[in-house]
């Protein structure tokens, strides 16, 4: 048995040879992209003329000539260099610190935390996973505004060689071979809902209570909604189609205003695999193939301690003579969103089957209204894919919320108008144009990307997190980039006259809907800001960035309820300094006229923070006292200790973590 690095690797940096072209007949984002930017100039306010004219009392036409200016609060903090440190930067004044980093016990006998690699499956299990990303902070008792106690609730996107022992876990040419490394692997992954307390000093530690708990690749899941007990999801492990095994790649973060949590599950493909030879459509459309990530873990089905198909099941390759004898289906168990009761430490996770089936980044709810329905924005981070929202059929009412609320309801993809008008379009059965692929409404949510194509939703560039200004109401989504456009072909959708070709920075869009709404089928849009290097040219560098504020491929995005924005950067591009990644502010609400960021007043985004070398920023939550911020660092140098050694030093394996982040003097964060 030879060892040697694993080729599990950075989903984020694999999505070229993931993605395939557009399927969607509608226009390309880039080329509505190009013709909004050619009228900019002659549209007025947030939406233009044309939306405003439509949609009198939409969000951005409403609100983009009063609530801004001098009279909105301001940042306060000292803007934070670009560097390359292998440590976290903060603004003068702020103290930072590493909480729960990978590893870090958390129940039962609570092991701890081995350097050299050589933990075993079942301590992983009890222990923090790797990878940090979206995370939510929930008070405790439940339903108060307490600041000093809460569970942090916090994904773990995917795992890295430092998993394990030596330079690598132990394989063979063809995948992993040991049993117990692969069930570590999927111990690594999923959820963790961990107690935190603050001290008198406002630092955090840990709490051996009764709410902690791992929720792994391998934990016992409910279906619910209308998929559930269909044959789309049968398999061996249930021929019912009512249970399924695990969550995987874990990335952006959603909330529920009843106190629960919403695990997206991203990049399915990566762990999925399949020998079939074409690889149909309803597999193909999911990126599913013979290799996946290079995890592997079905190497070792077989094996002599595997219990119930635990490692046979993600080959989704048919065996048997249906559906119900083998793991075909196992793949349509994945792409969900998964609800979480972090109160409730016994409780199943369900996966709410009405939201649909995609790479699904986020799912924050937009502003929740009591009397209206709720709406939950939902990106599909794949070049050329789509934008999302879901609809509950039922009206909030926080003294009486309705129960499963999340199985009922109608789910929209975008289409976006050059105009700044758009368009949500319901992907049901009752359309005839759906009704000619699907059987029922069971099986196109099951395949929501193959409907959405068929409904000519409009080809986005990696739409990522989004999130809702709690003063206006609007959307706002990070568009991370797309490095497809840096080859002009009619697959991609590149013109001449399209000013961000490539698209290798990003930019972030916001958008209103018709009379606030969340139920409205129309809505407004428009861009928010661009990422750039500082030195490019005018026509790239279209917001004017500077070096205190040029970033690169936006990704977590997050208002607090002060109305601060919060952006995190992914970087898919090199900025010109070489930095980290970072987060920076901006209040939008302080922006005059269209409210957009641009030469003029582009110096109300500020950078606030700086991780270390090789890390993604991503995931970020406050106190309801705004006195404490979280802050996620995510594979802190590529997992190369060579690189980094964060958070421990001194040559140590690099350890994903959440960064504590307080003012030394204890006040209110950035205002």
């Amino acid at each position: 048995m030879t060892t040697h690095r694993p080729t599990i690797r950075d989903p984020h940096a694999t999505k070229e040879a993931e993605d395939a072209a557009p399927r969607s007949s509608a226009v390309p984002f880039a080329e509505l992209l190009a013709a909004r930017l050619s009228r900019r100039d002659t549209l007025r306010g947030g939406l233009g003329m044309a939306a405003t004219t439509l949609f009198a009392g939409a969000g951005l036409s409403a609100c983009s000539d009063s609530g801004g200016g001098s009279s909105a609060p301001s940042l306060n903090f000292s803007n934070v260099p670009l560097n390359s440190l292998d440590a976290v930067s903060v603004p003068e004044g702020y103290v930072a610190e590493a909480l729960i980093p990978w590893g870090t016990p958390i129940t039962g006998t609570m092991p701890g935390y081995k350097g050299d690699g050589t933990g075993t499956a079942a301590e992983q299990a009890e222990q923090i996973g790797q990878n940090h990303d979206g995370m939510t902070f929930f008070p405790l008792p439940a339903g108060s505004v307490n600041s000093d106690r809460g569970l942090l609730v916090v994904n773990h996107e995917y795992s890295n060689p430092t998993l394990f022992a030596g330079d690598g876990r132990q394989e063979d040419d063809n995948g992993p071979s040991d049993a117990d490394e692969v069930r570590k692997d999927i111990n690594a992954h999923g959820v963790t809902v961990v107690e935190i307390m603050r001290a008198s000093d406002g630092s955090w530690s840990v709490v051996n209570g009764g709410y902690n708990r791992r929720i792994t690749a391998s934990t016992l899941m409910r279906l619910e909604g209308p998929v559930t007990g269909t044959p789309w999801v049968q398999t061996a492990f249930d021929p019912a189609g009512q249970f399924a095994r695990g969550t995987v790649n874990n990335c952006g973060r959603g909330f529920t205003p009843w106190g629960t949590y919403l695990a997206t599950e991203e990049n399915i493909q990566g762990y999925l695999i399949t020998d079939e030879d074409p690889v149909p459509e309803e597999k193909a459309r999911y990126g599913i193939n013979a290799n996946g990530f290079g995890y592997k873990w079905s190497n070792v089905a077989g094996d002599a301690s595997e219990i119930n198909g635990e490692f046979a099941r993600w080959n989704t390759t048919p065996t048997g003579a249906s559906a119900v004898e083998d793991y075909r289906n196992e793949a349509n168990t994945f792409g969900w969103l998964v609800e979480i009761d972090p109160y409730q430490p016994e409780s199943i996770p369900v996966k709410r089957t009405a939201m649909g089936r995609f790479r699904h980044e986020g799912a924050e709810p937009g502003r929740v209204v009591p009397g209206q329905q709720i709406a939950f924005y939902m990106g599909d981070d794949a070049r050329f894919d789509y934008f999302y929202k879901f609809v509950t059929d039922a009206r909030w009412d926080p003294e009486n919320p309705t129960p499963n609320m999340l199985d009922e309801g109608t789910l929209y993809v975008a289409h976006f108008d050059e105009d700044g008008t758009g368009e949500w379009r319901a992907l049901d059965i009752s359309n005839p144009t759906l009704a000619a692929r699907f059987s029922s409404q069971a099986e196109l949510l099951t395949y929501t990307r193959i409907a959405a194509d068929l409904l000519g939703a409009t080809p986005m560039d990696r739409p990522e997190w989004s999130t809702t200004d709690p003063n206006t109401g609007e959307i706002y989504l990070t568009l991370t980039n797309n490095s497809r456009r840096e080859t002009p072909s009619a697959d991609a959708g590149e013109n001449a006259a399209n000013p961000r070709a490539p698209n290798s920075h990003g930019h972030i869009i916001r958008l209103a809907e018709s009379d606030e709404d969340p139920a409205a089928t129309t809505f407004g849009w428009d861009i928010f800001v661009f990422g750039s290097n500082a030195s490019a040219a005018d026509d790239f560098n279209i917001s004017g960035l500077t070096e205190d504020n040029e970033f690169g491929s936006p990704d977590g995005l997050w208002f607090d309820k002060r109305g601060v924005l919060w952006i995190q950067t992914d970087n898919g591009a090199p900025l010109d300094s070489g930095s980290n990644d970072q987060m920076l502010a901006v209040i939008p609400s302080r922006l005059s006229g269209d409210r957009t960021i641009n030469a003029t007043n582009q110096a109300q985004l500020k950078r606030f923070f700086v991780g270390p070398a090789g890390c993604e920023v991503t995931g970020v939550e406050m106190t309801p006292d705004y006195r404490t911020m979280f802050v996620n660092i995510q594979h802190p140098g590529n997992g190369d200790s060579t690189v980094s050694n964060f958070p421990d030093g001194g040559g140590a394996r690099p350890r994903s973590s959440t960064v504590v982040v307080r003012r030394a003097d204890g006040g209110e964060i950035a205002l």
